[in-house]
């Protein structure tokens, strides 16, 4: 059967680290200007409000509970979930496509494994169960909600490391797996480098922006907001850039120096 390849390209460690300094609002505003289809995974929310992660994602898709399939599906250890876990570690987020908002995708005896990995995180638009334990665990994790609802009744894990739909959002293997209390976002593998470069540029315009008006206050409009790659060197945004070093020639926010 015809099929495209799972990963859309590779982060390396030091680009990784460096997504993962960026706020997930800068790497959603970095998507939106290269024209990207929305990159948030909306309903995935912090278990508690410390957690961020950041990590390549590992895939896991579940789909709706069927005799036959369950009877197909590699049994016990073999399990395309036990599969994912092992291909986690401290710089893997896992992420599972569940099938239903409330189903859990599992809780503690089965996460124990993900705390041994050492995991980067846990990721996904169904329920967690047994949260005590999870959050005792430690691990980053980012789910719609809790539950004491079994998720075996319901659905089953199938396969490991595909592409999966988050509720609309596209997620390969590979891409980085972004999260914090606003929310969480995947960054194309294929187009992280630049995702990067624009949101790292929009990051230090905007804390030049604030630091400007902490000392002189007055209503923001008169520089925010701004589009990345359509900053004139004339406005007063422009100007103020230009006070502080920040030029077309060293800078991809301006009009003209767009480079995607």
């Amino acid at each position: 059967m015809a099929t495209g390849p799972q990963a859309g390209g590779e982060i390396s460690d030091e680009l990784l680290a460096k997504l993962g300094a960026l706020s997930t609002q800068a790497l959603v505003d970095g998507l939106w200007v290269m024209g990207w289809p929305n990159a948030q995974l909306d309903g995935a929310r912090a278990l508690d409000k410390s957690h961020k992660c950041c990590g390549r994602a590992v895939t896991l898709q579940f789909v709706p509970v069927r005799p036959d399939i369950a009877a197909d599906k590699p049994p016990g250890g073999t399990s395309p979930e036990y599969e994912a876990f092992e291909k986690c570690g401290p710089n893997e987020v896992l992420v599972m496509a569940s099938v239903g908002k409330w189903d859990s995708v599992g809780g503690d005896i089965k996460f124990l494994r993900l705390k041994q990995r050492n995991i980067g995180g846990l990721v996904t638009n169904g329920s967690v169960r047994d949260t005590d334990e999870i959050l005792e665990y430690g691990f980053p994790t980012f789910a719609y909600s809790t539950t004491a609802r079994q998720g075996p009744a319901f659905m089953q894990p199938w396969k490991c490391n595909d592409i999966v739909n988050i509720d609309g959002t596209s997620v390969r293997p590979g891409d980085a797996i972004v999260g914090d209390r606003d929310g969480v976002v995947c960054v194309p593998a294929a187009v992280a480098e630049m995702v990067y470069s624009i949101a790292h540029g929009r990051e230090e315009i905007e804390g030049l922006i604030k630091e400007e008006l902490t000392k002189n206050p007055g209503p923001p409009g008169i520089y925010y907001p701004f589009m990345s790659g359509k900053i004139k060197v004339d406005s007063p945004l422009g100007k103020l850039l230009a006070s502080k070093g920040k030029t077309p020639e060293n800078s991809n926010q301006f009009e003209g120096s767009a480079d995607w």
